[in-house]
């Protein structure tokens, strides 16, 4: 008999489960697996690791591999509106039903090893994965990379996006730290694709620690800007006049950049050709980055939350809203880098609507006025009931063809998703 006959049950049970909602280690949750029998069977399998742009190069790898028409099975956190969305198999979240099963079988194997939340999700994942017998399975690191839940996994290719300070409390407060943790995805024999460039000395040494196969952004792959259209090339292959990634944004090429890196070296595995690519890159879809809801006042949803996704989200205010004004409903987690982020936008942003989110991890708003006070930003509005109610002032101020920009946090955003899907 199930433990529970609901998703929302299960999730809060795992919540007050584990001791610690963030363990990072690979013992218990690797028992578990082989408990299950997973390891039985070796699906092909992209593991994805970085700071940022980890949900794009999942969205770019899931895009081309189905274009390809391989049946994709995608593992990515956080969810934005429902927790299903973390699991997706062929484009579609799986089902409150599907998802509750796969946490019933984990629950009566685990026997009394305790397992975190995140670790529930992970292992159902890959239960899930191997019970549609998908082609391939993209799986997304949720923090860290060595001691990450997905690392019981050995990826056939793995990528390393970017890495800046974040999480400092768990990977360390040095970029030379925080990169040797990221590199833990890596194996030996197989790719080490590396999109950031150039990357902290921790992340070549612990490749060649590992004898993978280093690939990196500059030195094995490269790309170029032509106009509309863009050229990426290696010593063996040339794809010219590729369209425009489906993303904006500078970086949105490093990161496409870095898969067609991946999908090239599992070509005997997973052949993909260049029309596939092609649709990938277009089709790719990714909620709560750069996303613009159009009307009166044209609302922009951003989920970056430390310095260089926001340094990335100003210049692309800077190249698509270059006279705009913009309106900014603002929240943050209180770990994060909260002044890095306010000095980024400090020029970019008119005023700013301090949003209250029902999360423990949330800064206050005392918190947050505090920030601004240090940095002399003024027009600041506080004091609000919820979300909704500083929403409503922010498009209050604005006058038609003004931005609304609603960032900071992935719970924010999910906050306006949730609340529009109400309107």
């Amino acid at each position: 008999m199930a433990r529970f006959d609901s998703l929302d049950a299960w999730l809060s049970w795992q919540e007050q489960l584990h001791p610690r909602p963030i363990d990072l280690g690979l013992e218990r949750v690797a028992d578990v697996y082989r408990q299950l029998g997973l390891n039985s069977k070796k699906t092909p399998t992209v593991t994805v690791a970085g700071t940022n742009g980890k949900g794009s190069c999942i969205a770019f790898l899931e895009a081309i591999y189905r274009a390809q028409g391989y049946k994709v099975g995608a593992y990515t956190s956080p969810h934005i509106v429902r927790y299903n969305e973390r699991i997706r198999i062929d484009g579609q979240a799986v089902s409150d039903t599907e998802i509750c099963e796969a946490f019933t079988r984990i629950d009566r194997q685990r026997g009394n090893t305790s397992l975190s939340y995140f670790e529930f999700g992970t292992l159902a994942a890959l239960l899930l994965f191997s019970a549609a017998d998908v082609d391939v399975q993209l799986l997304e690191v949720g923090l860290g990379g060595r001691l990450d839940a997905v690392n019981i996994v050995d990826p056939d290719a793995a990528i390393l996006t970017t890495i800046a300070i974040d999480h400092v409390d768990w990977l360390g407060n040095t970029l030379e730290a925080i990169g040797r943790e990221k590199a833990g995805i890596f194996r030996a024999g197989a790719p080490a694709i590396i999109g950031d460039s150039p990357p902290p000395a921790s992340v070549l040494q612990s490749i060649a620690d590992k004898q993978a196969l280093a690939m990196q952004m500059g030195r094995t792959f490269f790309y170029r800007k032509q106009g509309e259209t863009w050229a990426w090339r290696t010593d063996d292959l040339h794809l010219r006049n590729l369209p425009t990634p489906a993303f904006k944004g500078e970086h949105q090429y490093r990161n496409a950049s870095a898969v067609l890196m991946a999908i090239q070296t599992l070509q005997s595995v997973l052949p993909v050709d260049e029309q596939a690519i092609r649709s990938g890159l277009q089709h790719a879809q990714l909620c709560g980055r750069f996303q613009l809801i159009p009307g009166e006042h044209p609302v922009l949803l951003d989920v970056g939350h430390n310095p260089q996704a926001v340094q990335t989200l100003r210049e692309y205010l800077q190249d698509g809203f270059p006279a705009v004004k913009i309106h900014a409903v603002f929240a943050m987690m209180k770990d994060k880098d909260i002044p890095g982020v306010l000095s980024i936008m400090r020029e970019q942003v008119e005023d700013w609507f301090l949003a209250p989110l029902k999360n423990p991890r949330a800064a206050s708003d005392e918190l947050l006025e505090n920030y601004f006070r240090q940095l002399n930003i003024e027009k600041v509005n506080s004091g609000f009931a919820d979300f909704p109610a500083a929403l409503a002032a922010a498009e209050h101020q604005a006058s038609p063809g003004d931005l609304i920009l609603v960032f900071g946090s992935f719970f924010l955003v999910s906050e306006y998703l949730c609340n529009s899907q109400k309107r």
